[in-house]
């Protein structure tokens, strides 16, 4: 059976040409307008209320239109963005250490592995500077130097100190920033809240995206809701794995849904590895714990030098210690991009250096950095990450070494958007880490906050005027033929899952897919093992339809209806990965092709073969996509072989 067909390509149509410094003023200044008076007309439905929802929905409703804004969680405040650690990127270059947005551009497609679009990403590093501003306006509580001063510290894939942070909390201290700005909204009437709430489906009528569907999330109510354009700011899908260290809340229903409806999925094989997380501890784990990429900067990481040494670390003399990090990459050290680090974590465990119970481990030592700065000062910068470890693990690492492994933590790939961040479905927006747009297939540290912010309070506001100021749009009646119908598909779905009354819990056909997708589309991958993978996700969907047991109905709180609904969606989702990861026989960032390496162990691109975007076109369940391919041209960063040695 033929896994894809190849359609025609597609580009970019909104995107300036000219110089990159100047691009992302001549499309502010092309757009259309929408006067204070029309907007108030004007109806937005934005789905997520993280970083990049959260800061649009209170943008436009500032602006003066009217915003329904969705979450399935209690409250817009749990959003995941919440759980961000180490810090938030802009080129501000306070440290005078040679940043600028030139380099954070450069920075930010040599770590993409130049896969991603140079007009995106430069107007991503213009807009860095002004977000800080923004956030300082809030109330951000960002660390300061002594003199009182805004403090920087590195990241991986970088050589200067430009992220901003508050301690290990920059996720939750952004994010309440933003929601501030969104209650204050949600106060005045201009935005109305539906907490509790999960969109199942989008409505396209006439071509274009006009409302969706959700479900009562406490009382099983399905309802669906209109605007003049539908804003998707829904997260990522590395759950897909189903260990990682996203909330278990986080799904790829939303863009699914969309994607099924037309707009095109791209990249989904660029999933980002993180190499500093706490190991699995046990089948019983439904989750992994995430320790923050900044403790790479005083943190060393090391394995013993020889095989099957199970000492204790502190039993371990410096001289049979391979601080590996160090020794292949000097330049850079520790503080090498995600996807090197997690691969030579894999590469010593593999060669049966690891450390901790089934040798999945490395050290991650603070001890150096105690020495050299004192334990205050340690704990002033990582308290509450060291904290957290020692209540998870019960290990203390002010003493003993960190143990981390790599895990699942960010998706690159997302539904295809314009530089407009319009999706293929006219009217249907896509912002964050929902879309593909800015990262290309490795994402630098510190940049998801940096783009959800620039995507929520500064470019999305300036691009949707643009298609709103054609409307509004003629009134959707409820009767609509599109409307009963999308209606219709998500109560038959409910009914479908229901029906099933199997014998196997939906968390067991979760954690099973979630192993195939980690064993053989995880941090290496191979034809065979890709091949083999979607021959396993078949036959487990086809099971999973037969077998699944969802007990209680669809008319009240069903946690394991909801989780059901999400699941089904990522058995689609996985196929449309591993097939992505198969026809792209290269390695590049996050995606990394055994067949295809340095004789050095490095990912080997082949730029003649791969540089495009790869755009998905849904057919059908089971069914073979459509690729679509974005040709991508460097005319700044010319592409080379991506070394931190």
């Amino acid at each position: 059976m033929k896994l894809w067909n190849e359609g025609d390509p597609i580009a970019d149509k909104a995107a300036p040409d000219g110089p990159v410094e100047t691009r992302w003023e001549r499309r502010q200044f092309g757009a259309k307008l929408v006067n204070p008076a029309n907007r108030r007309k004007l109806t937005v439905i934005v789905v997520g209320t993280g970083l990049a929802g959260g800061s649009a929905a209170a943008t436009l409703a500032e602006a003066g239109y009217k915003v329904r804004s969705y979450c399935y969680q209690d409250s817009p405040r749990r959003a995941h963005s919440i759980a961000a650690q180490g810090g938030i990127n802009a080129a501000k270059n306070y440290r005078n250490d040679g940043d600028s947005v030139y380099r954070l551009f450069y920075d930010t497609v040599k770590g993409g592995d130049f896969r991603a679009r140079e007009s995106n990403v430069y107007r991503l590093a213009q807009v860095s500077v002004n977000i800080i501003d923004q956030c300082v306006a809030q109330g951000v509580p960002f660390a300061r130097e002594y003199g009182g001063l805004l403090d920087n510290r590195s990241f991986g894939g970088t050589q200067v100190s430009r992220t901003f942070y508050a301690r290990g909390q920059t996720g939750q201290q952004l994010l309440l920033g933003a929601y501030q700005a969104m209650e204050r909204q949600i106060a005045a009437g201009n935005i109305e809240m539906h907490a509790r709430h999960e969109m199942l489906e989008l409505i396209v009528v006439d071509g274009r995206a006009r409302g969706i569907v959700v479900r009562d999330l406490v009382t099983g109510e399905i309802t669906t809701d209109f605007a003049d354009a539908v804003v998707l700011a829904s997260g990522g899908y590395g759950n897909v794995f189903f260990l990682s260290t996203n909330a278990k809340g986080c799904n790829v229903t939303a863009t699914w849904r969309a994607h099924r409806k037309g707009a095109l999925f791209a990249n989904p094989c660029y999933t980002q590895i993180h190499p500093t997380c706490i190991p699995e501890s046990g089948t019983h784990q439904s989750k992994l714990t995430l320790m923050s990429e900044s403790l790479r900067n005083d943190g060393r990481v090391w394995v013993p030098k020889r095989a099957g040494d199970d000492r204790k670390p502190a039993d371990i003399p410096e001289d049979e210690r391979d601080y590996y990090l160090e020794r292949i990459y000097p330049s850079f050290g520790n503080l090498v991009p995600r996807d090197i680090a997690s691969r030579a974590a894999k590469n010593v465990c593999d060669e049966g250096r690891g450390v901790g119970p089934g040798g999945l481990g490395v050290y991650l030592d603070f001890a150096d950095a105690i020495t050299r700065l004192g334990r205050p000062a340690v704990e002033a910068k990582y308290g509450n990450l060291f904290e957290m470890y020692q209540r998870i693990t019960g290990e203390d690492p002010y003493v003993t070494p960190m143990r981390i492994y790599p895990a699942v933590h960010y998706t690159m790939g997302g539904l295809w958007v314009d530089y407009d961040l319009q999706s293929t479905i006219p009217g249907l927006f896509v912002i964050g880490e929902a879309n593909f747009s800015d990262h290309g297939a490795n994402r630098l540290g510190a940049s998801a906050l940096m783009q959800g912010l620039a995507d929520g309070y500064f470019v999305l506001p300036n691009t949707v005027n643009d298609y709103l100021a054609a409307g509004p749009y003629p009134a959707v009646a409820t009767d609509d033929p599109a409307v009963v119908s999308a209606r219709a598909s998500v109560e038959d779905r409910i009914s479908a899952l229901l029906a099933v009354d199997g014998d196997r819990t939906v968390d067991s056909f979760h954690r099973e897919l979630g192993h195939i997708m980690w064993e053989y589309c995880g941090m290496e991958r191979t034809e065979e093992g890709l091949t083999k993978a979607l021959s396993l996700i078949r036959a487990l969907r086809e099971e999973f339809w037969t077998r699944v047991k969802v007990p209680g109905t669809g008319e009240q709180l069903n946690q394991n209806l909801e989780r059901a609904g999400r699941v089904a969606d990522f058995f689609e989702l996985a196929e449309l990965m591993c097939i992505d990861a198969l026809h792209r026989a290269e390695s590049c960032g996050g995606h990394f092709r055994a067949e295809s390496q340095t004789p050095d162990g490095e990912a080997l691109r082949h730029d003649d073969a791969f540089s495009y975007v790869a755009a998905w076109e849904f057919t059908g369940t089971g069914e073979p996509p459509v690729l679509h391919k974005e040709a991508l041209d460097f005319e700044y960063v010319h592409p080379t072989q991506r070394s931190y040695k």
